[in-house]
């Protein structure tokens, strides 16, 4: 891989981290239980695209 190459994985890594992060910050506040389970489905989503990253790294 090039450097910039590099840069890019490492940018979508940290934008899949950032997201999972986010979106768990945004869960713990909830109270609507319809809203937990959408962030909670987003959240899996970010999780399996930073784990599809990790695998092929």
């Amino acid at each position: 891989m090039t450097e910039k190459e590099l840069l890019y994985v490492e940018d979508a890594i940290n934008h899949e981290l950032y997201m999972i992060k986010s979106c768990q910050e945004v869960e713990d506040c909830l109270t609507d239980e319809n809203l937990v389970k959408v962030v909670k489905k987003i959240r899996s989503k970010h999780k399996s695209i930073l784990d599809m990253f990790m695998n092929l790294l």
